[in-house]
């Protein structure tokens, strides 16, 4: 599972020019859901999308997380994470879970969130247009399975 996490001074998402989900300060999550995902894998995202420290304490570090600064949660399905770029010019999204699978993780991820924080949502497998005002900026790039990493072992 890959999250990119943006911090958002607000963030909203619409369907068919209908506004489905509003946040105000908070995290702008893009969720796409692997093959091979599992509810080990919403736990791991869940609790760190929660505890994950990027908003200021009041000496003005990055020391607090979404819930301990008042902040909500916009969580979108983004299966376009898991496509693989490194041959050619398509993506390849074989990475992606199927959609009856990517759906139910991504609703448990929700709901996870949801009894945390107050979280809003897009609507799985629509279009969507999502807007936001990128605070900082601060984006993370979230893995279930600890893949990614910017700094060099």
């Amino acid at each position: 599972m890959i999250a990119v996490v943006q911090r958002v001074s607000r963030a909203c998402v619409s369907v068919d020019a209908e506004v489905i989900g509003r946040i105000d300060r908070g995290l702008l999550v893009l969720l796409g859901v692997g093959n091979g995902d599992t509810d080990t894998d919403v736990a791991y995202i869940v609790d760190k999308i929660a505890g994950l420290r990027v908003f200021a304490d009041e000496a003005g570090r990055m020391n607090l997380s979404v819930t301990e600064a008042g902040g909500s949660v916009l969580a979108i399905s983004q299966f376009t994470l898991l496509g693989d770029t490194r041959k050619g010019r398509r993506p390849n999204f074989m990475a992606a879970a199927p959609p009856t699978v990517a759906e139910a993780l991504y609703d448990a991820v929700v709901a996870g969130l949801a009894a945390r924080v107050p979280t809003a949502h897009g609507r799985f497998g629509a279009m969507m247009d999502v807007a936001l005002v990128n605070d900082g900026p601060v984006t993370m790039v979230l893995s279930s399975r600890r893949e990614f990493s910017p700094v060099p072992e």
